[in-house]
């Protein structure tokens, strides 16, 4: 029984994925109220300042988005758990159909309700953290959703090709930097596209990004069981 290397760790999905986690935290700032969607440094610091500082309401802002984030990874990691190896259904296109469903909810959500549509793209986003943390035959850990480590990967990658001439190194480094890439054309396009003609309804790009995803899994899924492959 031969094994087939998944469409979720490919390099074009990391990129997609990347692609609309920068156009989720471009939205929840730009859009709903300068709250991250994917940083959420950013909102333990923002939340810690508010809470010493007595604005306790503005806290709560920034603190369950951090919450909500926290229990996206924990549900990828329970569907990882129950769903791994079962061969009608793979774990990851139930991470990306819950997250492209929670994005169409989001977009119909008002300003009046922003909180909550902060939480569920911050739920969202940690279920894509969590579902999605390396990059197939790249021998790499990536993040979809922030910028950090794969900035931390790709610096180092490029000093061990300085030191190695390892054509390989050199590629895990400009993955790295191709991903960090699509990250940030995602913010472009929501700040500078998107909102301006879209406003809420912005995140539906996401929605379609995601549904993109979950149509690429179910046909890798179909070609595997007609020729009896083993998905990873």
């Amino acid at each position: 029984m031969k094994r087939a290397h998944s469409v979720s760790d490919s390099l074009p999905l990391a990129i997609t994925l990347a692609f609309s986690g920068g156009l989720m935290d471009a939205y929840s700032y730009l859009e709903r109220g300068h709250v991250f969607a994917n940083a959420q440094t950013g909102n333990i610091v923002l939340f810690s300042i508010n809470l010493t500082t007595g604005n306790f309401m503005l806290a709560l802002t920034y603190l369950l988005p951090v919450v909500a984030f926290a229990i996206g990874i924990a549900l990828a990691s329970l569907l990882r758990i129950h769903y791994r190896g079962r061969p009608r259904v793979h774990w990851r296109q139930i991470v990306v159909l819950i997250e492209a469903l929670l994005f169409f909810c989001v977009a119909f959500i008002p300003q009046s309700f922003n909180l909550l549509a902060n939480s569920l793209i911050s739920f969202a986003c940690g279920a894509q953290v969590e579902s999605f943390r390396k990059v197939q035959n790249k021998e790499m850990g990536i993040a979809t959703t922030m910028c950090i480590g794969n900035l931390r990967s790709g610096v180092q990658a490029i000093c061990e090709y300085h030191v190695t001439k390892n054509k390989a190194t050199l590629k895990r480094g400009l993955y790295a930097f191709t991903i960090i890439i699509g990250f940030a054309l995602g913010a472009v396009v929501c700040g500078n596209l998107l909102l301006t003609f879209l406003q809420e309804k912005s995140i539906l790009l996401s929605c379609a990004l995601m549904l993109a995803a979950f149509c690429a899994m179910l046909i890798q899924d179909r070609e595997c069981e007609s020729e009896n492959i083993v998905r990873d």
